[in-house]
């Protein structure tokens, strides 16, 4: 498929696409409704043209029914004066007068059967009309709980989403505290095991602590050795290479 074929054919999509998106069927019902109602409305403007046209007709005849008797009369007058050029004149205006009110009689017909077709035409349009328009309101109300449905899916849909992701970012700070929690757990763990010192402590040295340690274990041992000597006069205590004597100048010290 050539760029320019895959071009029509993306705008025939994106076309109907929007033509769909734009097709309100309750709209398209309005508008075939009005039309109806056009079509109704000639046939009632057709029905009063036909009226008026059959009752210009009548008129018609109902002078010409009139005419035909008054000529005659001139005949029968013109004959009784000797005048029968007169009469003659008369029989055929006579004649014409019959033809015209033949002719208009037809006419008669015709228009009366005009006006029973569009009588029945009327009847039938405003049947279907009334029809349509029961129809009208029940697809309309259906159309309308359809988009409602779908505006709730919809609704429905963004919220499980707008959860999900709350679920995926709880899930996510969760995992984050418990790797927190393990790792201030193992940094204490260090910390009494003596591989790390807390911050600011001045250890962070691992032969300087144990020295130290060393240190203050002598030191305790001194004076562990000092409280024996105070309690059992007389004898010594050593602490490492270290010894103290008490003797009687120390009970003599303590008694004053």
């Amino acid at each position: 498929m050539s760029i320019w074929s895959r071009i029509m054919l993306l705008l025939r999509v994106k076309t109907r696409a929007a033509l769909e998106r734009a097709e309100d069927p309750r709209e398209v019902m309005t508008y075939v409704d009005e039309q109806q109602q056009e079509l109704l409305r000639k046939v009632k403007q057709g029905l009063i043209e036909v009226a008026i046209s059959k009752r210009q007709l009548q008129q018609q005849v109902e002078k010409l029914r009139v005419r035909v008797p008054q000529v005659e009369a001139q005949a029968r007058r013109a004959v009784a004066a000797g005048r029968d050029d007169l009469a003659r004149l008369a029989l055929e205006r006579k004649q014409t007068a019959l033809a015209e009110l033949e002719d208009l009689e037809v006419q008669v017909e015709n228009v009366e059967g005009e006006e029973r077709r569009l009588v029945v035409a009327e009847q039938q349009l405003a049947g279907r009309i009334e029809e349509f328009r029961t129809r009208r309101q029940m697809m309309a109300a259906r159309y309308s709980a359809a988009e409602a449905q779908v505006r709730i899916n919809e609704a429905l849909s963004g919220v499980s989403q707008d959860f999900a992701d709350i679920g995926t970012a709880l899930g996510r700070a969760e995992e984050k505290i418990d790797r927190m929690l393990a790792r201030a757990s193992a940094l204490d763990a260090l910390i009494d095991l003596g591989v790390l010192a807390p911050a600011g402590s001045g250890q962070g040295d691992v032969v300087e602590r144990q020295l130290r340690q060393m240190e203050v274990g002598e030191a305790v041992d001194e004076e562990l050795a000092t409280l024996r000597a105070e309690l059992v006069p007389g004898q010594s205590f050593g602490a490492g290479s270290r010894t103290r004597q008490i003797g009687p100048a120390a009970e003599n010290g303590r008694g004053q």
